[in-house]
């Protein structure tokens, strides 16, 4: 079944179930339900390997009465796809980047800023406390949004990389096409930093850089080593300019078909694959860098990253200004 034939039915069955895959042989037999989970990412991918043990966990809880179908490499599409499926019941769960959230929940997108956060370890301790479960809070009550934010994931440290030389200061992102999320503030970001932000789907990356559309992306180590991107764009360099968590959704649509109990089954799950996503996430970064370095890809570190972030205060100023009292409780997080 290709992508295309996979995406018109998922939203026919969202049309006529809003639980997912539901079985009814014979009539009074207890409901089963079959969660459909996506992902941009391959199998083995920390994200993708968390819902995978996830769904596990929920079969042995209800003695396989719940599962999860994993569709992993965009078979359900890119994000926006998924997005869109969840918010109509066409699929269950996904991990989607706070990227696309961020113009919907204005909140969010205060995560979206470049350097907001100090290290990975300022992030984990924002989004694993009082903040992330407002953030989480606030996704699941908006009135059109139609997902309900189950928990983050670990993102990594986005960098750039290009086909073209090594970035060790501003003024060499200067007239390189970059491909960004589709958010304004990352577009505006790569263009403070003197680059040209093309906004661009993460599954139109490889054609785009294959055909020189794009000179290069910025992402993590290992997105860039999975989708094998270091055949197309060499240079990969720390700018660090981005550390974005990520989210795991389920349809709102779906979840109020859920009873009391599988909800809590659900978000008892998905606490749980936050923190071995994380340590999955960890052990793919070394494995990822030490893959890139085999492939000849050329690493460099930023000596002057203090020039990097006053070059996108403009940035700041744009889109923090109306969330100053949040930037500062993110800023006070130790």
């Amino acid at each position: 079944m290709d992508r295309r034939t996979l995406l018109r039915t998922g939203i026919a069955l969202g049309a006529g179930s809003a639980l997912g895959v539901v079985a009814r042989a014979p009539a009074l037999a207890q409901q089963k339900i079959v969660i459909k989970a996506t992902d941009v990412h391959p199998l083995g991918y920390p994200t993708v390997e968390a819902v995978v043990r996830m769904g596990k966990k929920l079969e042995q809880a209800t003695s396989g009465r719940i599962s999860i179908q994993m569709y992993p490499s965009m078979q359900l599409g890119g994000e926006k796809e998924m997005i869109e499926q969840a918010q109509v019941g066409a699929l269950q769960i996904a991990r989607i980047s706070v990227g696309p959230m961020g113009p919907l929940v204005p909140e969010l997108n205060v995560f979206n800023l470049p350097f907001m956060f100090r290290d990975a370890a300022h992030m984990e301790k924002v989004i694993d406390g009082p903040i992330g479960d407002e953030m989480l809070k606030k996704l699941s009550d908006h009135p059109t949004a139609g997902l309900i934010g189950l928990c983050w994931m670990n993102g990594g440290t986005r960098n750039v990389y290009n086909s073209k030389h090594a970035v060790k200061s501003v003024a060499d992102l200067k007239g390189l096409k970059i491909r960004m999320m589709g958010n304004p503030v990352f577009v505006d970001t790569m263009n403070a930093l003197g680059g040209n932000g093309v906004a661009m789907g993460y599954d139109q990356l490889v054609s785009a850089l294959q055909s020189g559309v794009v000179d290069g992306a910025e992402n993590n180590e290992p997105s860039y080593e999975t989708g094998q991107h270091y055949r197309y764009a060499k240079y990969y360099s720390r700018t660090g300019h981005l550390m974005i968590p990520e989210l795991l959704v389920y349809s709102k649509r779906s979840w109020q078909s859920l009873s009391k109990d599988d909800q809590a089954l659900v978000a008892k799950f998905s606490r749980e694959a936050q923190q071995e996503q994380r340590k999955l996430w960890y052990e793919m970064e070394e494995n990822s860098l030490a893959k890139m370095k085999a492939e000849g890809v050329q690493i460099n570190d930023i000596d002057d990253k203090k020039s990097f972030a006053a070059a996108v205060k403009p940035v700041w100023d744009k889109y923090g200004a109306q969330q100053q009292a949040l930037i500062q409780r993110i800023q006070d997080v130790k």
